[in-house]
């Protein structure tokens, strides 16, 4: 996801490139970007050019859904899932430390939720649509503005 929030606008990127830049097999980005389209955070382009791409601005892709596509519920345990229909513990209702679970969960959840893809991919590391098409990137130093 990171990869794609860094070629944001810049078309589809392959898995073959995503798998050698981030050194990891093809074989298990194709079964990531299988739960990914199903939670409607990639698109995919057939052909030649073809790829995937982020189906919103990484700014509006919040890491707390990234996570659950992939992983399912946050649930530090099985008592303390964030998904109504999770399985629960017979135990979980007079438990001693559901309590604490569940405020692990909660902790990790409001975390996850508060950050974007784009928090991950600070602008200056994303590439432009402009650089793609060979035009140099402008820089601007931060400290003088010019």
């Amino acid at each position: 996801m990171a990869q794609l929030a860094r070629r944001h606008g810049t078309g589809p990127a392959s898995l073959t490139e995503i798998a050698e830049q981030e050194d990891l097999p093809r074989a298990y980005l194709e079964q990531l970007v299988i739960s990914l389209r199903d939670a409607d955070l990639v698109q995919s382009t057939r052909g030649a050019h073809g790829g995937y791409e982020l189906t919103r601005p990484p700014e509006q892709i919040v890491m707390g859904e990234v996570l659950r596509a992939l992983e399912g519920p946050i649930a530090p345990m099985i008592c303390a899932s964030d998904d109504p229909n999770h399985m629960t513990c017979s135990r979980s209702g007079h438990c001693t430390v559901n309590f604490m679970w569940v405020r692990v969960r909660d902790a990790i959840s409001g975390a996850l939720d508060s950050m974007t893809l784009a928090d991950l991919v600070p602008a200056a590391a994303r590439v432009s649509a402009l650089s793609v098409l060979g035009v140099p990137a402008v820089r601007i130093n931060p400290l003088t503005l010019d």
